[in-house]
C-alpha cells in the first residue's frame, strides 16, 4: 500500500522537472537583446558670460522737489485803500520785473508832497533872507554900526534857516517816496504763489498782500549718500562747482499723466551733512524753467513738482559690467579656467546697482565668468558650460 503513493510523488516531481526544462529551452532559444547602459555626467551645468572691458559712465541717482531759489512777500510800504490790482496779481499769475502789481489811493500822499513843497519854499526864502542879512552885517562890522553880538546873531540865524531848509528838502524827498510807494512793482520776474488782497481793501504798511517767487531759474535740492560722492568731481572749499566742471543732471517727472524730462547742472552743495540721515545735499539748477525744453513731452518745469534725478558722474576706464548674479560673495566671482574648472577670484567691485555689478580690477577681458548659483562650490571643481554635450552613451 505504501509503494503506490511513493510512485505518485516521483511522477509529480518528474513532471515539474520536465516543465522547467521545456521553459529553459524556450528562453535559451529566444534570447532578449541587452540595452546599453546610459552614463549621466554628474558635473554641474553652468551659464557663463565673457568679460568685456569698456569705458563705463557712473551716474548718481537721487530725487527731490523743484523749488524757486527766490521767494518773497509783497509788502506795501505805505498804508491806504487799494484802488487797483493788476490781472497778473492772481494765484499762478506771471509778471516781469518792474511790472506794476497794485496801487494804493495816493490822494493823501499827493497832499503831503504839496505841503512839503510849500515848506521848502518857505525855508528857502527864510534862508535867503538870513544870508543877505549876514552879509550886510559883515560889511558893517568894520564900523561901529554893528556890534559883535548882532553879527553873531546873524550867523546863528543863517545856520538855523539853512538847517530848516535841509529839513524841508528831506521832508519833500520823503513825501515823494511815499507817493511813489503807493504803486507796488514786481521786484523780479516771477509768479504769484498766493494772493491776499483785492480792490477796496485797506492795507497796512508792512502787512504782506501776496507771496511771489522767481522764475528766472529753478533749483532742486538732491540728497546724496556719502559713497555716491566718489563718483562726482568734488567742488572747492566754498562748495561751488566751477562753470566748466558742473555735472549735468537729467530730471524726470510726471506732469499731465506723461513722463517729462528737463536738463540742468549741479551748481553747488549746501555745505552741510544732515545729522539724521548722514546725507549731503547738492543743488541742481534749471535755467528758464518756464520755457519748455525740446522733446515730444516738452513742458515747463513746475515749482513743487517731485522729480527723479540722474547726475552724470565720472567715467571709469576699462571697467567690466556683469550681471549681479555673477557675484559669488561681496568681493569675488567664480571664473572658469581653460579646463572648465571653477576658481574663486577676488575682484575690485566698483559699484552694485540694479541688476548689474561694475568691476574695476581683478578680472581680465575675455575671461569667462560663471553666472549660475553653485551652492556646493569646491575650488577647482569641474563643470560643464551650458550648451555642450552632457550625456554620453556607453556600450
Amino acid at each position: 500500500m505504501q509503494a503506490k503513493p511513493m510512485r505518485r510523488q516521483w511522477a509529480v516531481a518528474a513532471l515539474v522537472l520536465f516543465a522547467f526544462a521545456i521553459i529553459s529551452l524556450v528562453i535559451l532559444a529566444n534570447p532578449s537583446p541587452v540595452a546599453p547602459r546610459v552614463q549621466v555626467d554628474a558635473r554641474p551645468r553652468v551659464l557663463v558670460v565673457e568679460a568685456v572691458a569698456r569705458d563705463v559712465g557712473l551716474p548718481v541717482h537721487s530725487q527731490g522737489t523743484v523749488e524757486s531759489p527766490v521767494q518773497s512777500e509783497l509788502v506795501p510800504e505805505v498804508s491806504g485803500r487799494v484802488v487797483w490790482v493788476s490781472p497778473s496779481l492772481a494765484t499762478g499769475g506771471t509778471f516781469s520785473a518792474g511790472d506794476p502789481l497794485l496801487r494804493v489811493d495816493a490822494a493823501d500822499y499827493d497832499a503831503a508832497v504839496r505841503r512839503a513843497v510849500a515848506n521848502q519854499i518857505r525855508a528857502e526864502a527864510e534862508h535867503v533872507h538870513a544870508v543877505q542879512e549876514l552879509r550886510r552885517r559883515e560889511r558893517l562890522a568894520g564900523s561901529q554900526v554893528v556890534s559883535d553880538e548882532q553879527l553873531a546873531d546873524a550867523r546863528r540865524s543863517e545856520r538855523v534857516t539853512y538847517a530848516n531848509l535841509e529839513d524841508a528838502r528831506v521832508g519833500l524827498e520823503e513825501a515823494e517816496r511815499n507817493r511813489d510807494r503807493t504803486e507796488l512793482r514786481a521786484p523780479f520776474a516771477g509768479r504769484v504763489r498766493e494772493k491776499r488782497v483785492d480792490v477796496g481793501q485797506f492795507v497796512s504798511r508792512g502787512a504782506a498782500v501776496a507771496t511771489l517767487y522767481s522764475i528766472d531759474y529753478a533749483e532742486v535740492r538732491l540728497p546724496l549718500a556719502d559713497q555716491d560722492l566718489a563718483f562726482l568731481a568734488w567742488p572747492g572749499s566754498g562748495g561751488v562747482f566751477a562753470a566748466d566742471q558742473q555735472p549735468e543732471v537729467t530730471l524726470r517727472g510726471e506732469l499731465g499723466g506723461v513722463e517729462r524730462r528737463w536738463r540742468g547742472r549741479i551748481v553747488r552743495t549746501d555745505g552741510t551733512i544732515d545729522p539724521r540721515t548722514r546725507m549731503v545735499h547738492v543743488i541742481a539748477r534749471v535755467d528758464d524753467p518756464t520755457i519748455p525744453q525740446s522733446g515730444d513731452a516738452a513742458a515747463p518745469l513746475a515749482v513743487g513738482l517731485f522729480v527723479q534725478a540722474e547726475i552724470a558722474g565720472r567715467v571709469e576706464r576699462d571697467a567690466i559690467v556683469l550681471p549681479r548674479v555673477a557675484l559669488f560673495d561681496e568681493e569675488s566671482l567664480l571664473v572658469l579656467d581653460g579646463d572648465d574648472r571653477l576658481l574663486r577670484r577676488p575682484v575690485d567691485v566698483l559699484r552694485v546697482e540694479g541688476d548689474e555689478v561694475i568691476v574695476s580690477g581683478g578680472l581680465r577681458a575675455g575671461e569667462r565668468v560663471c553666472v549660475t548659483d553653485v551652492p556646493l562650490f569646491v575650488e577647482g571643481m569641474q563643470v560643464v558650460v551650458a550648451g555642450e554635450q552632457v550625456v554620453k552613451g556607453a556600450p
